[in-house]
């Protein structure tokens, strides 16, 4: 007897009218019409059955710190730096535990199911990577807490930075971060990423850089990290996060910058909700949207993704674990609009973020682990377009978190009172 089988479910692909068995935590069976005793069988009604979200970036121990010590008045990168400095020698590793085990509620709460989050090693007593390493061990059941070691003071620019992240990798860090632009030179900075691609290649781990997070075309460190990928054979381990110098970068070099890319294998990722608000500060009118070139970056064969990067923290005041609407902004800023391209945005916060973190069995096909959440949608672009309720989020075949439909009734004059459905 299976577990479970879900009936009659649309998938991300179009295929209607489908069912999946889960037994052992593992989908044994996807077909059409399928029957077989089941200890639980669950009606789809026609709904979109989904991988669970990804967020392939994000900053798990700045989250929910809002207002703490203070609010970031302007609403600038370099001041949220500013106020996350004053806030570290504050930080208590109870809080930051509590901080971040309610977020994951949250998360599950949407269906994001699995999250890399970049963690500070500049403050020496490593207050947050000893939390974060507990709030991971303590979500294994329920969320894939993926961590990075992140340099966020410059692993050069700040002096026991280096040192500080070799600690966090011993302790058992997942990924090797660093963000090259924020070293005191362009120099420094090519000179950061040699240095922690090489640590990378000899731990045998991936790396993810904040790169080029800035509105200065010539800020290239991506470009250093395609051949310090290429030069190491890091092929499919390496991320450039954020990268929105492409934006305002001359177009012959972004022609040869994104082969290069591609060369290397080169996973990027975008954030649209933060780099839609910090990018362009410096512009008066037409201001730039900051974020990098998805459409053609896609197109060149790079796997791209979206994070959240932030939720209600030192940068961003806003935000809410939803990575529909992280998908909505990126659709809408890269005017990608096309059924393809629509497509293309849910597969940035789904599969392709599940690349990104290298994450196994992951999918809807037999063999993939039984994780998957049931949205209250027909299709994808629907689910985009509604940021779809969650209705079922399921983990190893186990419910995790449910919700009622989203409806309204509606008592309109000179009408019959009728229930509307959100979708309508």
């Amino acid at each position: 007897m299976l577990d479970l089988l879900i009936h009659n479910a649309t998938l991300p692909d179009a295929r209607s009218g489908m069912s999946v068995a889960v037994q052992a935590g593992q989908i044994v069976a996807v077909a059409a019409g399928l029957q077989a005793p089941a200890q639980q069988t669950l009606d789809a009604q026609g709904y979109l059955l989904s991988t669970p979200f990804v967020d392939a970036h994000f900053h798990m121990d700045a989250t929910l710190s809002y207002g703490l010590p203070r609010i970031n008045q302007s609403g600038t990168l370099l001041e949220g730096i500013a106020v996350w400095g004053e806030l570290k020698p504050l930080l208590t590793q109870e809080a930051l535990i509590e901080r971040a085990l309610a977020y994951c509620d949250w998360a599950v709460a949407k269906g994001l199911l699995a999250i890399r989050t970049h963690v500070d090693v500049c403050d020496d007593r490593l207050l947050a990577v000893d939390a974060l390493l507990e709030v991971k061990r303590q979500v294994a059941p329920y969320i894939d807490l993926q961590l990075v070691a992140f340099p966020q003071d410059g692993v050069l620019r700040s002096p026991s930075a280096l040192a500080n992240l070799k600690r966090a990798l011993d302790k058992g860090v997942d990924v090797v971060g660093g963000i090259p632009h924020f070293e005191r030179t362009m120099q420094d900075g090519a000179a950061s990423v040699k240095l922690l691609c090489e640590l990378a290649a000899e731990r045998g781990l991936r790396v993810d850089m904040h790169c080029d997070e800035s509105d200065d075309p010539l800020s290239r460190h991506v470009e250093t990290l395609a051949f310090e990928t290429q030069r190491l054979g890091l092929h499919g381990r390496v991320t450039g996060s954020h990268l929105t110098s492409m934006h305002s970068m001359d177009n012959y070099y972004v022609s040869k910058l994104i082969a290069l890319m591609a060369e290397a294998q080169l996973h990027a990722v975008a954030n649209p909700l933060i780099n839609i608000t910090l990018q362009g500060r410096h512009d008066s009118y037409p201001k730039r949207r900051g974020m990098t070139r998805v459409p053609e970056l896609l197109g060149a064969g790079i796997n791209v993704a979206f994070g959240h990067d932030c939720v209600m923290d030192p940068w961003y005041s806003l935000g809410s674990g939803d990575m529909l609407e992280v998908a909505h902004m990126g659709l809408h800023v890269a005017q990608m609009t096309s059924q393809a391209a629509m497509h293309q945005c849910f597969d940035a916060v789904t599969r392709n973020a599940a690349r990104v973190m290298g994450l196994e069995k992951y999918g809807l096909e037999v063999g993939c682990h039984a994780d998957f959440c049931l949205l209250q949608a027909r299709s994808p672009v629907e689910a985009l377009r509604l940021r779809a309720t969650r209705l079922k989020v399921f983990k190893r075949g186990q419910l995790l978190a449910e919700s009622a439909p989203s409806e309204a009734q509606l008592h309109l004059p000179g009408r019959p009172g009728h229930t509307h459905w959100a979708t309508a």
